[in-house]
């Protein structure tokens, strides 16, 4: 396995695009069981904001040593204001649109009560036309001045016309790195490489009756959507890359699971640092294992960072 890039990975540049969340915590103890119903009572002691979905992404690109953009959607409210302020606190260049039709910035509530989560309230609306058109326009002015871009897909509405987000990358020749979410995976078609968790996988070709048939299935998607690379994060089981050299296969490195909430940002921030250096897929891989395998052992949304990794 080659020395992790630290130094080349200083000047690469890579625009993420995608949904934005903002992942809330309330952190508190449980002694006593509610009067009122039969519940815990969590008296809060800490509360904590940390950057989701693709402003995760970002987040841990940074972390692993690179420059990052961010362009997604945010509503005008208190949520999409705190989001900015973490994106700047982060070192993240801040490209994002506000939606001002009544979007609500994607917020995820968590309870927690001894390090355990109690429960978990969202907030969610999409953006409108009018935001996923000027997100669009703002792309266009961007790419140029970027080495690779990621697609970050959680189904909220920012890559809802992803189909030309993926041609206008192409026409500037810069390599397209697709966290997918659905069963649609003709959306994707063009990209550099895609990387569907175990789950989405099934989504998208269906159970599989063992390895060989799993790898018949993947490479044939691959072909389909005219990929370069198609990585299936397996959880518990690693992770399998299928090129048109073939297949290769990492095992799980993680010690202990503690939380995989945020682990697939963290594999694809590994993919993209690696790959902008100039690492081949097979090293990119085993990077991005080591990364994930890091990042489940940490409570909620979290991050990798180079010296953690090196």
């Amino acid at each position: 396995m080659k020395p992790y890039p630290a130094q080349a990975a200083h000047a690469a540049k890579i625009l993420v695009v995608g949904d934005i969340m903002l992942d809330r915590y309330w952190f508190g103890e449980v002694d006593r069981i509610s009067p009122e119903a039969p519940v815990p009572v969590v008296r809060v002691a800490r509360r904590e904001d940390r950057l989701g979905g693709a402003a995760n992404v970002a987040r841990n690109i940074v972390a692993l040593g690179a420059q990052a953009g961010l362009l997604g959607i945010v509503g005008a409210d208190e949520a999409g204001a705190k989001v900015r302020r973490l994106v700047s606190e982060s070192g993240i260049r801040d490209c994002l649109v506000e939606d001002a039709s009544g979007m609500d910035t994607t917020l995820k509530m968590r309870v927690l009560g001894r390090q355990q989560q109690l429960l978990r309230v969202d907030f969610e609306r999409g953006p409108g036309p009018q935001a996923l058109a000027a997100l669009a326009a703002e792309l266009e002015t961007l790419l140029s001045a970027y080495d690779l871009l990621v697609l970050s897909d959680y189904a909220k509405g920012a890559l809802g016309e992803v189909e030309s987000l993926i041609q206008m990358a192409q026409r500037h020749k810069i390599p397209i790195l697709v966290d997918p979410k659905g069963h649609q995976y003709r959306r994707y078609r063009g990209a550099t490489l895609v990387t569907p968790n175990r789950s989405e996988m099934q989504d998208a070709v269906g159970r599989w009756e063992d390895e060989a048939d799993l790898t018949r299935r993947a490479q044939a998607l691959r072909e389909e959507l005219d990929l370069e690379a198609l990585l299936i994060t397996r959880s518990e089981q690693g992770m399998t890359l299928y090129t048109a050299a073939g297949r290769q296969h990492a095992d799980a490195q993680a010690q202990e699971v503690f939380d995989v909430s945020g682990a697939g940002d963290t594999v694809l921030a590994a993919l993209a640092v690696t790959r902008a250096t100039g690492m081949d897929w097979d090293e990119a891989m085993l990077w991005a294992n080591r990364a994930g395998g890091i990042v489940v052992g940490k409570l909620g949304t979290s991050i990798v960072t180079a010296e953690e990794l090196s």
